[in-house]
This record gives structure tokens, C-alpha cells and sequence, in this order.
């Protein structure tokens, strides 16, 4: 089945501009954690909301999961978990943080869930009132929360149905972010190269589609699996992407939801052991993962050819090794493997000089057979750039401008290797481009010391 070729695929430091720009969001409502109420004390504001804030960012993907898979009905979790949100920012700042914050929030999703299934029951009581042969009952209020024991399928559940084959691949991608992953509607469309309103409308029709078609919530039998995996496994990558370079923030990652994308991985390649793209994933996202405290100093943006290699984590990446090496033994290649084969490259070297370039670019060709998205091909142009061949790669580049001029790194790269043609003055045009087009601070200093120069 074919992904959203537009997303944003890789999981890394680019090789010359990191493109992660998230703003954490909630399920269901983008503004409802906002800390914005000006009717309580600053002070108390503070402590309620970022406790809300973290309680958000662990708990919502999860209640909603739960909540969808015994309802039957992801609207209702999501708009129910929504208002329980909303319910928590007046109550907490009224009255306090309660004793255990995310008992309160999943308390309050679920009598606002039940509340919701009582008033479709009541309707359906007077409807069938009026026309015979409906049915009144509302067996899942019998029965409208699971076992706490049941949490890790929940959101591998909730996952694979929302990348059912009866949805779009778009909408299959901005779906689960939101679902599953809690991003906002600006995130998604950022993520996607979309727009707001058509990411928005993606959502809604695919929760409709879900509705009234009765797609299950449920890991599929390994008949169906397969062509579900690369787009599950495709919004992972994406969710470890947006925890990187937040809108006006500096380097550093939002270290929460770079964990919870990197918890979900590991949980799909336990789950699954004898899937070798979700062991590459795995791979993929420990490679990258070591580099986190080199790739952000003071939170500054450092780009790989400058990072202190000796500050990479070594025991990350031989885990990501490891799971390399699972997936290999697994003799069935793919993508994903392909992108943790490149990082593994990047590892292996002391230096970026001492990168084996030659064999990134043969990767590169191989991925392109795999995974032929403008990304991909930009990464590509980076790696034929560093054989010798900067002509070359700024011709691929320029190719993919109709897919790629809404994206910053797009212009970044270009600029990149206008400046090594001694094209200065198209250099710092593109370079312009770039900063007007990313919003995380790390990044708009970078590229304004790149035009100054």
C-alpha cells in the first residue's frame, strides 16, 4: 500500500539542516490545554497547567485508544478526553491538582464518554418509539472501560485501525497523529506539507468513514498486517520527528514525546519479532536517539559535520546495531532498514570526512527503489553533493521544487550547495527563503549567520 509521499520520512539530523519544528498538542482539541485563562492567579496557572501539560502528553493517546476500542466509537474517545481536558484546566486551577492527576483525567473521559452513549441511547429510546424494530439498547454501557491490563494493545489497537485500508493513505497519516500521537492540526499539516483546513478535513472524514463503516480497532492477523506496517510504522517516525525543534523554542527536543515515539516503536517490534521493518524503525529511531546530546548544545542547533562525535551515545547505538542485525536475520528488506543501514554509516565514522559517502549514496539508490519521495531524494542530492558531484546534486534538487517549496529545508539545502558553486548572492536568497519558512528560534540563528556571512 502506498504512504503519504509528502511526509516527513527519516527520523534524523539531516545532513545539513534539522527540520523538526512541534507544537505538542491534544486529542480532539487543539486548544485545550492552553494555559491562557487570565481569571486565576498566574502562579497557580503555572502549576496546574504544565502538571495538565504532562499529564496530556503521557495519558491522552492512551485513553482514547482505550476508550475507542471498547466504545467502538473514536469520536466519541476523542471529543470525550477533550472535554475532560478542558474540565481539568477550570477544576485544577480552582481547586488544586488533585492526588493523582491522570486517574482524574481518565475518570472524567470516561463519565464523559458514558455521558454522551446515555443521551444516543436516550434519542434512539424516543426514535424507536416512533419507528418500530430499532434497537434501544446500549450494551456497551454495561461494560464501557477495559482492564488497565489491556493499556499496551490499546494503542497498538487503535494504531492499525486507523491505518484500515478503507482510508486514504492522507488520512490514514493525519488521523493516527492525532489519535494515537495527540498532535495538533497545525503539527499534522507541518508534518505532511499540507494545509490546516485540508489536514482538518482529512480528520474528520476519515472518523466518519471509521464510524458508519464499523472498521475494528484490533491488531490484524498477519495476512493483513503487512499492508498496514509501513504506514504505522511511517507515523511513529513522523511523531519522533515533530518532537524535534519546537516553534519558537531553541535545539533542544521535547524529550517526552521523542521518548513516547520511541516507546511505541519498541513496543511494535516486541510485538511483532518476526517483522523486520519494525526492528529497522527501532534501529532507525536508537540511531538518531544517540545523537541528541551533540546535535543541541546551550540550545543551539549543531549540524552533524560539527557535532562532538565523542558525545554520542555509545550504548544506543549498539542497541540500534543489534536490532540492525535482528532485522537483517530476517531476510525480508525494506525501507526502514535501509534508513537505520544509512545512520548506521554515520555511526561508523569518526569524522564526517571519514564518512563512507560512497555508500550512503548506494543506499540512497537502493531506498529510491523502496521509498521514492521527494525526502528521500533530497538526502540523496546531499550524499551525491559530498562524492564530488555538487552540480549534480543542485540539479536534483531544483527538480523537486513543486513538491518540496513549502519546506524550509528544501530552500536550506539548496542554499547549501549554491554557496559551494559560488553562487553567493542565489545562496543567500534561498537562505531567506528558509528562515521565513521555519518558526523554531535554534533554527531562524542558524540561518540568519549564514546570510550574514
Amino acid at each position: 500500500m502506498a504512504v503519504p509521499r509528502t511526509a516527513r520520512l527519516g527520523c534524523g539530523d539531516p545532513p545539513d539542516l534539522d527540520h523538526r519544528q512541534p507544537v505538542r498538542g491534544v486529542s480532539g482539541s487543539d486548544a485545550a490545554a492552553r494555559p491562557d485563562d487570565a481569571s486565576a492567579p498566574s502562579g497557580e496557572v503555572a502549576a496546574s497547567d504544565l502538571l495538565l501539560s504532562q499529564v496530556v502528553r503521557e495519558q491522552s493517546g492512551r485513553i482514547v485508544a482505550a476508550l475507542a476500542r471498547s466504545l467502538g466509537s473514536l469520536d466519541i474517545a476523542e471529543e470525550a478526553v477533550a472535554e475532560a481536558v478542558e474540565e481539568a484546566l477550570r477544576a485544577w486551577r480552582k481547586g488544586g491538582i488533585p492526588p493523582n492527576p491522570g486517574a482524574w483525567l481518565t475518570q472524567a473521559a470516561r463519565h464523559n464518554a458514558l455521558d454522551r452513549l446515555r443521551r444516543e441511547k436516550r434519542y434512539r429510546e424516543k426514535l424507536a418509539s416512533m419507528v418500530p424494530g430499532i434497537d434501544s439498547e446500549s450494551a456497551v454501557l454495561e461494560n464501557a472501560w477495559p482492564d488497565s491490563s489491556a493499556e499496551l494493545d490499546d494503542r497498538l489497537s487503535l494504531l492499525f485501525g486507523c491505518c484500515h485500508p478503507a482510508l486514504a493513505p492522507e488520512a490514514q497519516l493525519a488521523l493516527t497523529l492525532r489519535a494515537v500521537c495527540g498532535l495538533t492540526t497545525a503539527q499534522i499539516a507541518r508534518a505532511t506539507f499540507s494545509t490546516e483546513p485540508a489536514t482538518a478535513q482529512r480528520i474528520v472524514r476519515a472518523k466518519r468513514k471509521i464510524g458508519a463503516t464499523g472498521i475494528p480497532l484490533r491488531i490484524p492477523d498477519a495476512t493483513d498486517r503487512a499492508a498496514r506496517l509501513d504506514i504505522v510504522l511511517t507515523i511513529v517516525s513522523v511523531m519522533y520527528n515533530e518532537a524535534h525543534l519546537v516553534a519558537g523554542g531553541d535545539a533542544a527536543a521535547d524529550r517526552d514525546l521523542a521518548d513516547d515515539a520511541l516507546w511505541l516503536a519498541g513496543v511494535i517490534a516486541a510485538a511483532l519479532p518476526r517483522e523486520a521493518e519494525a526492528h529497522g524503525l527501532l534501529a532507525l529511531m536508537l540511531f538518531h536517539r544517540a545523537r541528541e546530546s551533540a546535535r543541541s548544545v546551550d540550545g543551539e542547533l549543531v549540524l552533524m559535520a560539527d557535532q562532538d562525535r565523542s558525545r554520542w551515545n555509545q550504548t544506543l547505538i549498539v542497541r540500534a546495531r543489534a536490532e540492525l542485525d535482528q532485522a537483517a536475520r530476517l531476510r525480508r528488506p525494506g525501507r526502514w532498514q535501509l534508513h537505520a543501514a544509512i545512520a548506521a554509516c554515520h555511526a561508523d565514522a569518526e569524522t564526517t570526512a571519514e564518512t563512507d559517502w560512497l555508500q550512503v549514496l548506494v543506499l540512497y539508490d537502493l531506498l529510491l527503489g523502496y521509498d521514492p519521495s521527494p525526502v528521500v531524494r533530497l538526502n540523496r542530492a546531499v550524499a551525491l553533493d559530498r562524492v564530488g558531484a555538487p552540480t549534480a546534486a543542485l540539479t536534483e534538487v531544483d527538480a523537486l521544487e513543486g513538491q518540496l517549496t513549502r519546506a524550509h529545508l528544501w530552500h536550506a539545502v539548496r542554499a547549501h550547495l549554491l554557496r559551494r558553486l559560488g553562487r553567493d548572492d542565489e545562496a543567500v536568497a534561498a537562505d531567506l527563503h528558509a528562515l521565513e519558512l521555519t518558526a523554531n528560534d535554534a533554527e531562524r540563528r542558524l540561518l540568519a549567520a549564514r546570510t550574514a556571512r
